[in-house]
């Protein structure tokens, strides 16, 4: 599921900045508004709470399969503004829903202790996914001159073919701990949902607009733009099982320090970049820093009650993206001012991350969730 997921989404992606500018003529502020369209479905995750009442989540996984593979498979016959922003909501439907329950259901299948290790492997399989999907849109492109919306239809329909024959194929998994059926905020798990929060805002302006100012600012092409992806999925292959271990060893407070501190000084760089190469070794830094998040995952995890996790994944979901509404749409309209201005934002987020981060014990667990021992037991309803 992992895979199929990656797949298409990375095809979705590293497409979207060169076929919008190329066929579609779009502007900062229509990429702005496609960002934040797109994660309208992610801010309304909080609904797979509501929809499992009356569908297994196994199931519900194998729907949004098949619904993020029809939105792929339609953004390349609708090159208009409207178009886009249409196939865009069904794609991301599918992909969040499918994202809320792949995290939720990892979390109540891995042990524990194993959880970064596997999940660092998981990453690595993503990676592996991506090659794949770059070989293929590379050849493609390069050797054949394939149209977008061919390629689009090509992973839409991968994707949305795998999903059925998971649904025909797969046993159905028992849930070990009933999970909850109502949205639930728990004040002990605050911190995680604030830098959950943030971590949504950050990840934003790295989505939207890193890519974008390769593009615009330096005139990168699909081409190199799909190496450069490659590169990075070559990376993350070969690390990403490393920081699962490092995490496993260190702690998610150690890791996460690092991963914030780190972001700040990319999008710094970011801000003032001219050089195309160090643009180039800035976007591969970035991308191997938000490997290190799945320490904010396995955090929740240590501190979580075990039928809480559906319900709070879905949450915390919505949580991340409620900046990413209205943060594309509006830094959008900044970026037409100055795209410096954008980058410096991410920083000041990024920076309060990393002071947020001294609030996570070293052995996170029920009842230790942050470092003030504060708000325990307490539910909002």
């Amino acid at each position: 599921m992992s895979i199929s997921m990656v797949f298409s989404f990375s095809a979705w992606m590293s497409l979207l900045n060169n076929y919008v500018i190329e066929v579609a003529s779009f502007d900062g502020s229509q990429i702005g508004i496609l960002q934040s369209l797109r994660e309208i479905p992610g801010f309304l995750a909080f609904t797979v709470v509501l929809v499992i009442i009356f569908i297994a989540q196994q199931r519900l996984a194998y729907l949004s399969m098949i619904t993020l593979g029809l939105g792929v498979f339609l953004t390349g016959f609708y090159p208009s503004a409207t178009g886009l922003y249409i196939t865009t909501i069904i794609m991301s439907t599918g992909f969040h829903y499918l994202e809320t329950l792949n995290q939720s259901l990892s979390l109540q299948w891995l042990d524990k202790q194993k959880a970064p290790i596997i999940l660092g492997k998981l990453s690595a399989v993503k990676s592996f996914a991506s090659i794949i999907a770059f070989i293929i849109i590379f050849v493609m492109m390069k050797f054949y001159s394939v149209e977008y919306k061919y390629i689009y239809a090509f992973f839409g329909l991968s994707t949305s073919f795998v999903g059925i024959l998971a649904w025909i194929g797969f046993e159905h998994f028992k849930d070990d701990v009933v999970q909850e059926k109502k949205l639930v905020l728990k004040k002990e798990y605050w911190l995680f949902y604030l830098l959950t929060f943030f971590a949504g805002a950050r990840r934003q302006i790295f989505v939207v607009f890193a890519g974008f100012l390769l593009v615009e600012k330096f005139g990168v092409d699909i081409h190199n733009m799909i190496i450069l992806l490659f590169v990075n999925a070559i990376l993350n292959m070969y690390f990403a099982p490393k920081i699962g271990r490092f995490i496993s060893r260190m702690g998610e407070s150690i890791t996460l320090r690092i991963e914030y501190i780190g972001l700040v000084l990319v999008f710094i760089s970011y801000a003032f970049v001219e050089n195309i190469y160090f643009a180039f070794f800035l976007y591969i830094i970035d991308h191997l820093l938000f490997s290190m998040a799945i320490a904010l995952n396995t955090y929740f995890q240590k501190i979580a009650d075990p039928k809480d996790i559906s319900t709070a994944n879905s949450v915390s979901f919505t949580i991340n993206h409620i900046a990413a509404v209205f943060l594309p749409f509006l830094l959008g309209m900044v970026w037409l001012y100055s795209s410096s201005l954008v980058f410096m934002i991410g920083a000041g987020i990024g920076f309060l991350s990393f002071l947020c981060s001294f609030l996570i014990p070293h052995e996170p667990k029920k009842g230790s969730e942050t470092t003030l021992n504060l708000f325990f037991k307490s539910k909002i309803t």
